[in-house]
C-alpha cells in the first residue's frame, strides 16, 4: 500500500525540462560572472599540470674483460764501434820568408813643464823698541806738586813710530789717574828715539805701547 502511494506521489511531482534547466544554469552563470566583473569573488587560478613521462628501463651493461697485450721482448744492445779519426798528412811546405822589419820614427820628446816655484815665506813684520841702551831715553819728570800730594800711579802710552824712529804721534791709551802724571809722561816719549819696525830688511812706520811707572820711591 505504501509503495504504491509513494509511486503515485512520484509520478506527481513536476519535473524541469531541459529547456527549463538550461535557463536555470544560465541564470546561475550570468549572477556569477557579474560577481566577478565586479571583484566580489576572485576566481580560483588555474592549476598547473604536471605531466610524467616513463621512461624505458636502460638495458643492461656487461662488463667487457680486460685484455692484456702482451710484454714485448727486451731488444739486446750492441756497442757501436767508435769511428776513429782519419789523420792526413799536411803536404810539407816552405816557409814564409819573413817580413822586412818596418822602420819606426821616434817619438817626439815633449819637454816637461817646470814645476811651480814655490813663493817666498812672507815676511813678519818686528815691531818698534825703545828699551835699547844705547838710545838713551831719559825718564819722565816727578811733578814736584805730585810728590806733595802723594799721586803715584801707571801710565800706558800708545806711539806710532815712523820709519827713521821718531815718535810721530803720542797718545794715552791708559791714564794712571793724575793728569800731571799723563802730561809729564807724554812731553818725555815725544822726545824719545825709537828703533823702527821693520820688514825684512826695510824699516816701516808702526805701532808700539810705552808703559811708565810713577812711584814715590824712586
Amino acid at each position: 500500500m505504501y509503495a504504491g502511494a509513494d509511486l503515485l506521489d512520484r509520478s506527481a511531482r513536476p519535473r524541469l525540462s531541459p529547456m527549463g534547466l538550461g535557463t536555470v544554469v544560465l541564470v546561475h552563470l550570468l549572477v556569477l560572472f557579474g560577481l566577478v566583473r565586479m571583484k566580489l569573488i576572485a576566481l580560483p587560478a588555474p592549476l598547473a599540470v604536471l605531466s610524467v613521462s616513463l621512461l624505458p628501463p636502460a638495458p643492461e651493461i656487461k662488463p667487457q674483460p680486460e685484455i692484456v697485450p702482451p710484454r714485448p721482448k727486451p731488444v739486446e744492445r750492441r756497442p757501436t764501434p767508435t769511428p776513429q779519426p782519419i789523420q792526413l798528412a799536411a803536404p810539407a811546405e816552405a816557409p814564409a820568408p819573413a817580413p822586412p822589419p818596418i822602420a819606426v820614427a821616434p817619438a817626439p820628446t815633449v819637454a816637461a813643464p817646470p814645476a811651480p816655484v814655490a813663493p817666498p815665506p812672507a815676511a813678519v813684520p818686528t815691531p818698534p823698541r825703545f828699551d835699547t841702551d844705547y838710545l838713551y831715553n831719559p825718564k819722565p819728570d816727578y811733578p814736584a806738586i805730585s810728590r806733595r800730594l802723594g799721586e803715584q800711579g801707571r801710565v800706558l802710552l800708545r806711539v806710532h813710530v815712523a820709519s827713521d824712529g821718531t815718535a810721530a804721534d803720542v797718545q794715552v791709551q791708559v791714564s794712571s789717574g793724575s793728569p800731571r802724571l799723563d802730561q809729564s809722561a807724554l812731553d818725555a816719549v815725544r822726545r824719545w828715539r825709537f828703533v823702527p819696525a821693520k820688514l825684512g830688511k826695510e824699516p816701516i812706520a808702526a805701532w808700539v805701547q810705552v808703559p811708565i811707572a810713577f812711584t814715590l820711591k824712586d
